[in-house]
């Protein structure tokens, strides 16, 4: 593994969870941007890139599984980094063929240089998130996600931006929403996939595309299409044109129920409940930046 790959892996280890999320500025924009990384940021899934490049077909099986809601995100997770069998050379090479999306850098520069912040959360191998992002000049960006390491081509799984009692998620997306609302910025998640469902249902603004697309239809939780990260650099050019000149067309963020996590699973869980039934769903209920104007 490259020097540069080997001290990124040390930094994660000693970091050992999510960063934290910097004070609200008074005078800058009340939002932030959580980004999902694979199919997202990366225009495809790593993780199961790799997993079908090393490993056999044995891995879809579970990766099924997690798809119908069977089994939880660790759990996979821990089952494909058991299966895999590769040096971490010929992971990270296969990583860095992956595309990313050519808009994605010009849309964080925009958001941060209004004062705006960005973070990459991902519910993934981790491993290929930071070279990723130093080879778009972005290395500094914060990024929750799980920490992959290696002991020769036998690679172990960590999950530090995990719950500390709920264990369905390697990442919990939920949380890290939760605590960028709580330092008073409405939160736009931007995803694609499964993976994304819990960020999704408490964000504010939701983008999405692919399977998230479903899981919002099916739940009624309002979201925006997207297809390039283009698309969502325009909005945000155009939603800041707006504040400047009226502040209240970003409303504040809103409190949601807990339908996920300890709070109404219990503690020790590894497993997510059975779908809900049609009148179990949410209602769909919240603010949007381009129609919530925050109340008098």
């Amino acid at each position: 593994m490259p020097a540069s790959d080997a001290a990124d892996a040390k930094r994660a280890v000693d970091r050992a969870g999510p960063a934290a999320v910097q004070p609200y500025r008074v005078g800058d924009p009340p939002i932030a941007f959580l980004v999902d990384f694979d199919g997202t940021i990366a225009q495809t899934d790593v993780a199961d890139t790799v997993m079908a490049e090393f490993v056999t077909g044995e891995w879809e099986a579970e990766g099924a599984r997690y798809d119908a809601g069977l089994i939880g995100s660790r759990r996979l997770m821990q089952l494909e980094i058991d299966m895999l069998r590769a040096t971490p050379e010929g992971l990270q090479a296969t990583a860095a063929a992956q595309p990313i999306d050519p808009g994605f850098k010009p849309f964080v520069e925009r958001a941060r240089a209004a004062g705006i912040p960005v973070e990459v959360v991902s519910d993934g191998f981790g491993f290929y998130i930071a070279p990723a992002l130093r080879r778009l000049g972005l290395g500094d960006l914060p990024v929750s996600t799980a920490i992959t390491s290696f002991d020769g081509d036998r690679p172990s799984i960590a999950f530090p931006s995990g719950h500390p009692s709920c264990f369905v998620c390697g990442t919990c997306k939920r949380n890290r929403v939760l605590a960028h609302q709580a330092a008073g910025r409405a939160v736009v998640f931007i995803g694609d996939g499964e993976s994304d469902r819990y960020a999704a249902g408490y964000s504010d603004v939701v983008f999405a595309k692919r399977a998230l697309v479903k899981i919002c239809l099916d739940n009624a939780w309002p979201f925006r299409r997207w297809t390039e990260f283009a698309e969502i650099d325009a909005w945000l050019a155009d939603l800041l044109g707006r504040w400047r000149a009226d502040e209240r067309v970003i409303a504040p963020p809103r409190q949601r129920a807990f339908f996920c996590g300890p709070e109404v699973w219990g503690e020790g869980r590894w497993d997510p409940p059975a779908p809900p039934t049609e009148g179990d769903r949410d209602d769909g209920s919240r603010g949007d930046l381009d129609e919530g104007v925050a109340p008098g």
